[in-house]
């Protein structure tokens, strides 16, 4: 989906910046008034039922536990982050998490962890898994099993009311920025460039290196670059945050490469048969849609649960 450490640093800073002045939707299955996504704290697995296929597999060990220790770097939002209470974790994985939790009839525990000492703590046992929207790398799959529950991607801010018109595919020679070290920078837009346009004849898209998103979206606002090619759920969540400043691109940008997300736990765990049937019913749930809705990011569902 992108590479993980200054791209969630970018996002993270990004809400510092933004989260105050915004106010989201009336959170999934509330009849609440409407108050910052920010501050909403609901439950979002509440009155979700266990999924008896699901719980079947657990080995017993866990049935006696009762409780499962989810790790995640809780700083990248709208994915991964912390209430304004500074206690609960909100987002596109807490909300998953609990589900698949509930599914499984388990209790969850959340760890704040880098995300750099995730995989050394589940291979040591600390963790019994992590949603924190990691990739199924080669070198991940190697210590890891890994399954499938969101799809990723990048996509392109383009100026309020996109005055040039732009598309997924007239980009050449024009100005887009990029944030530094993101996979954007570093893998995406090279290639994007390459097959889209310098193959064709075409000026190759200008790529402008900027140190973060916040820089990249006031340039944009300001009319310095005609565009920011950035990951798809922390442009939505600004979007979300900091309305009619900018337009999203859609469909987003096909990188050519597999966009989903998957969650992880230690390699040949006696927990993933049951894990992955447990994810697989939280993809056939209202509830998926419904999270995925209200942070942003409908394009995010998938259908299946594959095992990687």
């Amino acid at each position: 989906m992108k590479t993980i450490s200054r791209v969630q640093t970018a996002a993270a800073g990004l809400a510092v910046v933004l989260a105050l002045s915004g106010c989201g939707g009336t959170a999934a299955g509330s009849q609440a008034t409407e108050i910052p996504k920010t501050q909403n704290t609901r439950d979002i697995s509440e009155g979700v039922q266990p999924d008896a296929a699901a719980v079947a597999l657990l080995p017993e060990s866990y049935k006696a536990k009762g409780e499962l220790t989810v790790a995640m770097d809780l700083s990248s939002p709208p994915m991964t982050f912390l209430a304004e209470d500074n206690t609960t974790p909100i987002g596109v994985n807490p909300d998953l998490a609990r589900l698949v939790a509930k599914k499984l009839g388990l209790k969850l525990k959340f760890e704040n962890t880098a995300f750099d000492t995730i995989i050394p703590g589940i291979d040591g046992g600390r963790y019994d898994f992590t949603a924190t929207t990691m990739s199924a790398t080669e070198e991940r799959l190697k210590v890891l099993d890994m399954i499938d529950y969101l799809k990723g991607g990048s996509a392109v801010a383009v100026a309020k009311g996109n005055p040039l018109n732009l598309t997924n595919d007239t980009l050449c020679g024009k100005n887009i920025a990029v944030t530094k070290g993101s996979s954007q920078q570093l893998k995406h837009l090279p290639n994007v460039s390459k097959w889209s346009c310098e193959d064709k004849g075409q000026p190759a898209i200008n790529a402008i290196t900027l140190p973060n998103v916040q820089e990249a979206l006031t340039q944009l606002d300001s009319k310095r670059i005609d565009g920011v090619f950035y990951d798809a759920s922390a442009l939505a969540w600004a979007n979300e945050q900091q309305p009619d400043h900018f337009n999203i691109l859609s469909p987003r940008m096909d990188t050519r490469t597999n966009t989903n997300v998957a969650i992880g736990l230690k390699k040949g765990s006696p927990l993933t048969p049951a894990l992955q049937k447990a994810i697989q019913s939280v993809l056939e749930t209202p509830e998926y849609k419904k999270a995925l809705d209200y942070w942003g990011l409908a394009e995010s569902a998938i259908t299946e649960a594959a095992i990687r």
